[in-house]
């Protein structure tokens, strides 16, 4: 079921051009990022355009919880009067993350370094994803964790009294885990060191920049070196949040596999580290174009058009693209089935400790749709037969799992029957607008009834 109420079975099926502007919501990972250093800085910070899914309201109410003051003033503009680093409060009762693994993993390492306790939850699928890639290196600043088997959730952290910087390599490919040091690192005496030996989503870095940390950023014959300087005093900021291209994934290849589609996708974020599936897309013969490329708030963005594209190939995605498009490989997937010929997928390892194993989930669903899918430890191929090819007719499990849950809605916009998803509550948690904004469109995607 759910993580927030019973579950709410749903169908897709082909429809006619998908036509129009999708202004999807704002990017949610600078959403939480937002709030999480608007409450570690002295002073009101303001936020327009904030992701208002439920993994980000989730992180608001737990910044609430650490003693910020959290305003929502409708439209998606809010403030947040922080309490200064190393100023937050201990928290009354448990830190309920709901389904957010970002969410989690970037408050724990903002309260890592101070000497406070508190304990977290979230859904049965957060509850069951692993955290001791976050807190072994934690540990290292003097933290400590205690959690159920295997290090997850539920987890009471103990941040600690006397901090200590660290110096430390993030083993796998991890945003979360990047930022959660160099949050932890905010209120350690001297200077943090992260080292990535791929980069990452660099959301973390550009905002500290812009809060006012002395944060510098160099390529070294180990990797990527993020060094930080600890205790400063973060300015508060006004913060637009542009709109997040991983949203933006769902409309664009909707569009790229139904019929007579133009679609524009306004105000997209393009930060490199994150537009890999767009890079990946055009290799593949999509018809995608940039248009009106700005600069908004320290991030490159772009409104997007996806038109209709008959003739897409498979290719094989470089291992090394995987950190820029992590999130899209299943709604890459799904594009890939309507391409002619194999697309193979290396070097994805961290899609099996997602929200779930979404290399499992997308390769049984697939095939129950009639699409050919071979899958390994950290690889998968789908093999395409190309546009009006893909049989559809199955009922598809979203294991909690928001992603999954719209990557097979859009599957069942372009299949040849009706596609089900067993259950499509957890889309609020990044895409709550999700089903008016397909409607729009011109998608027909609709709730089973009697269900």
């Amino acid at each position: 079921m759910s993580g927030h109420g019973h579950p709410i079975p749903m169908t897709a099926q082909a429809c006619g051009p998908l036509t129009g502007i999708a202004d999807v919501p704002g990017d949610k990972s600078i959403s939480h990022r937002a709030l999480i250093l608007g409450a570690m800085c002295v002073g009101e910070t303001t936020i327009t355009g904030l992701l208002e899914g439920q993994d980000v309201l989730d992180t608001a109410q737990a910044m609430r919880d650490f003693g910020a003051q959290v305003v929502d003033h409708g439209g998606g503009s809010w403030s947040v009067h922080g309490v200064g680093v190393g100023g937050f409060m201990e928290p009354n009762g448990v830190i309920d993350c709901g389904n957010s693994g970002t969410g989690v993993r970037l408050i724990m390492g903002a309260m890592a370094s101070q000497p406070i306790t508190a304990t977290f939850s979230g859904d049965a699928s957060l509850n069951g994803r692993p955290m001791a890639r976050v807190t072994d290196p934690l540990a290292l600043f003097g933290c400590q964790a205690v959690g159920r088997a295997g290090g997850r959730l539920p987890m009471t952290l103990v941040g600690a009294a006397d901090p200590l910087p660290v110096r430390y390599t993030v083993p796998v490919p991890s945003a979360q885990v990047k930022s959660a040091v160099l949050l932890a690192g905010l209120n350690a005496p001297g200077q943090t060191v992260v080292i990535e030996k791929e980069a990452t989503r660099d959301h973390t870095e550009r905002m500290l920049e812009g809060f006012g940390a002395e944060i510098t950023v160099r390529d070294t014959k180990e990797g990527r070196e993020i060094t930080l300087t600890g205790q400063p005093e973060l300015r508060a900021q006004h913060i637009e949040v542009p709109r997040d291209p991983s949203s933006a994934a769902f409309p664009v290849c909707a569009a790229l596999i139904v019929p007579g589609s133009d679609v524009l996708v306004p105000g997209i974020g393009l930060n490199p580290t994150r537009a890999g599936l767009f890079t990946t897309l055009r290799e593949m013969g999509a018809d995608l174009s940039f248009e009106n490329e700005r600069t908004e708030g320290g991030e490159p963005v772009a409104d997007l058009r996806a038109r209709f594209s008959p003739d897409l190939i498979g290719i094989e995605v470089p291992p090394a693209r995987a950190a820029s498009m992590i999130d899209e490989y299943p709604v890459l997937s799904v594009v890939a089935a309507f391409a002619k010929g194999q697309t193979l997928m290396r070097g994805v390892k961290e899609l099996r400790v997602k929200e779930s194993d979404r290399i499992e989930a997308m390769a049984k669903g697939l095939r129950a749709n009639g699409v050919a899918v071979e899958d390994g430890p950290d690889w998968w191929i789908v093999t395409g037969a190309g546009h009006g090819q893909v049989a559809g007719g199955a009922v598809c499990e979203s294991h909690l799992d928001h992603r999954i849950a719209m990557s097979f809605l859009i599957l069942g916009m372009a299949a040849n029957a009706p596609v089900q998803v067993d259950d499509g509550g957890p889309i609020a948690t990044s895409f709550p607008i999700f089903e008016p904004l397909m409607a729009i469109l011109g998608a027909r995607v609709s709730r089973n009834s009697g269900q």
